[in-house]
């Protein structure tokens, strides 16, 4: 057994139950040498107090104040990480102009490694300064600069998910932007997921490789074949975007007869580790094909809003039990927090329930019943990521890895504002979702090892 490395004494939100919560006064958690949560006890086990002081009198022990929380990591599910730097342009463009102006040129220059070492270290940095201890990135179609970003992602401390972006249909790709032939990019995306597995400083896979088809019309047919055999051949996760848009939804009916699910189910492409941001237009079909499969989705709010045509059905994708986190999609939404996705995703939701038109009587409008609640979505933020990622992450348990953050209430220029005589649990956890910035977060962990303290 391994032995303690620190112990951790404050209060603390997680979720163990969907659209529930679970609020500790004060607890101590015990954090072995692997970063795993050894104990959890609370001021009823008959030991507390005592070992308080035995992990104080060894120095071990970390005590948070009275406007300190402990709370999970959160788990972003879909970053374009080349596009950093475009965050916060053009978002006032239709997707295509978007595309074509700012997204593919940009990703074009990461074949440029003295460009992409300015880039990936402030994203990896701004991602865990946000409290982001787990994140899953598409990177671009080049293979060495997709290795650095794992490669940064392993130095910062980061649990990182990095993909090879694969993309070789003509007619649907930039002439400047492109795979050089099929058989050559199925055989860089092979060295890439070597590459990743085999990174120095990675025995224990704080980062892993993952298969990245960008989407259905950026692939041919080969090109899906292909890396559904090297999803089986080294069951790693696969992530892609599915049934994002009208035109996008209506390109697989054309070219395949199919949705996008079963697209990727034929190509064998669907698995428990498969991360399908978007998934707007969804058929009961593919609902049915991503709960059999244990395939998740990344419900991206805020990008939705701008690009997706129409809003996720997150209210019935919660309720048939499909696996689903949150994704920022940055940079199709720009800022770099999971808390401000929580938020965007109930947004989102009584947009979707209210409805928008001015010209339809209140009763006709929304679609009623699709609203979601806070607790619903910082779970998603937290434990369906863990679940999406196929990592125990998301929950102060025995067993789960201590990936945690800190939020500080009392920082100076913090917006959150607590009253204790006024303010519930309930009230404080939904004040640090809508209301926190980075400054708040002031300590985070990474697998029991702390990578942001100030």
């Amino acid at each position: 057994m391994s032995e303690i490395k620190f112990a951790v004494l404050g209060q603390y939100f997680h979720c163990p139950i969907k659209g529930d919560f679970e609020y500790a006064q004060q607890a101590l958690i015990q954090v072995d040498n692997n970063g795993t949560i050894v104990s959890v006890m609370t001021e009823a086990d008959a030991d507390f107090h005592t070992q308080v002081s035995f992990f104080s009198s060894k120095n071990q022990l970390i005590e948070l104040s009275s406007s300190q929380y402990l709370m999970p990591g959160m788990v972003d599910l879909h970053v374009h990480a080349p596009q950093f730097p475009q965050a916060g342009k053009g978002l006032d463009l239709p997707l295509y102009d978007w595309l074509q102006d700012y997204t593919f040129p940009l990703e074009a220059k990461f074949a440029d490694m003295d460009f992409t070492k300015q880039i990936y270290p402030s994203l990896v940095k701004s991602l865990l300064a946000n409290g982001t201890t787990s994140a899953v990135y598409f990177a671009t179609i080049h293979k060495d600069s997709s290795v650095e970003l794992a490669r940064e992602c392993l130095k910062q401390g980061q649990r990182g998910f990095v993909g090879k972006v694969n993309m070789d249909e003509a007619s649907q790709c930039p002439p400047f932007y492109i795979e050089h032939s099929t058989a050559d990019a199925l055989k860089e995306t092979e060295q890439f997921v070597q590459e990743v597995i085999g990174l120095e400083g990675n025995e224990q896979q704080l980062v892993s490789p993952v298969l990245t088809p960008r989407f259905v019309p950026s692939c041919t047919s080969e090109m899906l074949q292909g890396l559904g055999e090297l999803a089986q051949k080294y069951q790693c996760h696969v992530q892609t975007h599915c049934s994002e848009s009208d035109w996008a939804r209506d390109y697989s009916q054309q070219m395949y007869g199919k949705t996008d699910a079963e697209i990727y189910r034929d190509f064998g492409l669907m698995t428990n580790r498969t991360i399908l941001a978007h998934s707007i237009f969804l058929t009961p079909a593919d609902h049915a094909i991503i709960k059999e499969t244990g395939a998740s989705i990344a419900h991206c709010p805020l990008s939705n809003m701008y690009f997706a045509n129409a809003a996720m059905q997150s209210r019935e994708i919660l309720d048939n039990g499909l696996k689903c986190g949150l994704g920022s999609d940055l940079a199709g939404a720009p800022i770099p927090s999971i808390f401000h996705t929580c938020l965007d995703a109930v947004n989102h939701s009584r947009v979707r329930e209210d409805g928008t038109s001015t010209y339809l009587p209140a009763d006709t409008r929304g679609e009623s019943g699709s609203r979601i609640s806070f607790l619903e979505s910082y779970w998603m933020a937290t434990v369906g990521g863990g679940q999406a990622i196929d990592a125990k992450v998301g929950l102060f348990q025995p067993g789960f890895e201590f990936d945690a953050l800190v939020v500080d209430t009392a920082v100076s220029d913090s917006n959150i504002f607590i009253i204790d005589e006024m303010d519930s649990a309930k009230d404080k956890l939904e004040k640090i979702i809508t209301l926190n910035n980075r400054q708040n977060i002031c300590k985070v962990w990474v697998k029991g090892q702390l990578v942001i303290n100030k």
